[in-house]
C-alpha cells in the first residue's frame, strides 16, 4: 500500500508510476485519496479543538460554582454537551473518512521504479541476459506430458479423476525427482544463508491483505467459505505475515528466509494449449525465498536474489533467459520484478519458472512491518521475494530438454538426491 507521505509529497511521480502500470484512472484515484485525507485531518482538527474547549469548560465549572455563578456553571455544563454531541458526529466523519481512504488505497497498485520499461503486455518485457547451453534432441522429441506417460512418471488422468484437471500425480521416478529438487532447492538456499521456515498453507484474510494478494487476485485464489480461510498461491503469503505488526531491530536486518509449500492457484479462464501437462496447475510445488532489509539495502539484496536463481538454473544445466518486466506486465504490488523463464526444446517456447521482485514499502506498509534504526526512529522495511524454484515447469524442461535414446538424463548436480542419473 502506497504510502500518505509518498502521495502527498510526491504526488505526479505517483501518478506517473501508476500511468506507467497503466491503472486506470489514476489521476481521479489519488485525487479522492487526497480529498479524504483532508476530510479525515478536518474532522481530527475539530476534534482536537473541541477537546480543548471542553477541557477549558470544565476547569472553568468548578470555578464558576464556587464563586456561585450557577447559571453560568450550568450554560457551561450545556455547552460542554453541545460539543460532545457534535463530536459523535465527527468522530463517525473521520472514521468513516479514513475508512473509505483505507479500502480506495487497498485498490492502488505499488508505483514502479524508474528502470521499469513502459510496455503493455509481456511482448514489451526486457530481455536482460540469456545462458545456458545449447539443447540437441533426438529426432521425433516428444513434450514431457508424452514423457511422462511413455515413462510412467506423471499421471494427469489420475489426477483429474481424484479431483480435476490441473491436480497431476507424480509416480515412481517421477515422484523422486519432485522430491529430489525440493530438497536440492532447500540445501541451495541454506548454503546461501536463509533460514528454513515450514508455514501453513492456508491463511486468513489479513494475510492475505498484508502481501496484497487481497482484494487483487481474490478471484484466483481457494477459498474456505466456512471458515474464511484461503489456500496459499505462494509461500510468500505465509512468511513474510510472520513479521505483520512487528518492529525489528536494525541489526536483525536483512532477513532470509526459504519455504517449501504446496501452492494453489485457481488459475480461472485458463485452457489452450499453453496449458497442456506441467505448464499450468492449480496446485504445484515451489521453493520460496523472502527477505525484509532496510530501504538502503534493498537493492543489493534484490541482485543477490537473482544471482542466487540464476545459479540454480545453472547447475541444472537449463536454458534459460532473464526478463526485466515492463510496467504492463509488472505485478500489482512489485517496483520492480525479473522473470526467469527456460526453454522447452520439445515444445520450443519459454517457460517462467521465478519471478524475483521488489515491493519496496509497498507490502510493509500493509503489513506495519517496521524497523528502529540507530537513532530509534521507527522506519518501514523494504520485503522482497522470489520463488527458487517453482517445479512444474522445471520438471517439464528437465524432461523435455535431457531426452535421449536411451532415456532421460538426469543432471548431475541432481543425481546426488535423485538416486539415478537415468530415467529409463
Amino acid at each position: 500500500m502506497l504510502t500518505l507521505k509518498m502521495i502527498t509529497e510526491q504526488t505526479e511521480k505517483v501518478i506517473a508510476g501508476l500511468e506507467k502500470k497503466h491503472f486506470k484512472n489514476a489521476k481521479e484515484t489519488i485525487a479522492q485519496v487526497l480529498e479524504l485525507n483532508e476530510k479525515r485531518k478536518s474532522a481530527q482538527n475539530q476534534l482536537d479543538k473541541n477537546l480543548s474547549e471542553v477541557n477549558q469548560l470544565s476547569k472553568s465549572i468548578g470555578g464558576l460554582m464556587k464563586e456561585g455563578k450557577k447559571d453560568e456553571a450550568e450554560a457551561a455544563k450545556k455547552k460542554v454537551s453541545e460539543i460532545k454531541e457534535g463530536n459523535k458526529a465527527l468522530q463517525t466523519e473521520m472514521d468513516q473518512a479514513a475508512e473509505d481512504m483505507q479500502n480506495l488505497l487497498y485498490t492502488i497498485p505499488n508505483v514502479p521504479y524508474d528502470e521499469v520499461p513502459e510496455g503493455n503486455g509481456a511482448e514489451d518485457n526486457l530481455v536482460v541476459k540469456m545462458g545456458g547451453m545449447e539443447t540437441e534432441l533426438p529426432k521425433n522429441a516428444l513434450p514431457h506430458w508424452e514423457l511422462a506417460k511413455k515413462y510412467n512418471l506423471i499421471d494427469f488422468d489420475l489426477g483429474v479423476k481424484i479431483t480435476g484437471a490441473g491436480f497431476p500425480v507424480y509416480i515412481g521416478q517421477g515422484a523422486r525427482l519432485q522430491r529430489a529438487l525440493i530438497n536440492f532447492f532447500l540445501d541451495e538456499a541454506r548454503s546461501a544463508g536463509y533460514i528454513e521456515v515450514m508455514p501453513p498453507t492456508v491463511v486468513n484474510a489479513a494475510s492475505g491483505y498484508g502481501t496484497g494478494q487481497l482484494p487483487d487476485k481474490e478471484g484466483q485464489m481457494y477459498h474456505c467459505n466456512l471458515d474464511d480461510l484461503y489456500l496459499i498461491p505462494t509461500a510468500e503469503v505465509p512468511v513474510t505475515n510472520i513479521y505483520r505488526d512487528v518492529i525489528l531491530d536494525e541489526k536483525q536486518l536483512p532477513i532470509k528466509n526459504c519455504a517449501y509449500t504446496q501452492c494453489f492457484r485457481r488459475e480461472a479462464g485458463s485452457y489452450g494449449k499453453d496449458v497442456r501437462g506441467l505448464n499450468r496447475l492449480h496446485e504445484f510445488s515451489k521453493v520460496e525465498l523472502v527477505r525484509i532489509d532496510k530501504p538502503e539495502h534493498s537493492r543489493q539484496s534484490h541482485q543477490e536474489m537473482l544471482d542466487h536463481v540464476e545459479g540454480l538454473l545453472q547447475k541444472l544445466e537449463l536454458p534459460y533467459r532473464i526478463l526485466r518486466l515492463c510496467g504492463g506486465d509488472i505485478s500489482f504490488t512489485a517496483a520492480i520484478c525479473y522473470d526467469f523463464e527456460v526453454y522447452s526444446e520439445a515444445q520450443k517456447r519459454w517457460l517462467e519458472v521465478s519471478s524475483v521482485s521488489n515491493f519496496d514499502t509497498y507490502q510493509a506498509n500493509r503489513l506495519k512491518c517496521r524497523y528502529r534504526d540507530a537513532d530509534k526512529k521507527i522506519q518501514l522495511c523494504h520485503t522482497l521475494n522470489g520463488s527458487a524454484l517453482a517445479l512444474p515447469r522445471i520438471v517439464a524442461a528437465l524432461l523435455e530438454n535431457n531426452q535421449t535414446e536411451e532415456g532421460i538424463r538426469i543432471p548431475k548436480a541432481l543425481v546426488p538426491y535423485t538416486g539415478f542419473d537415468m530415467i529409463k
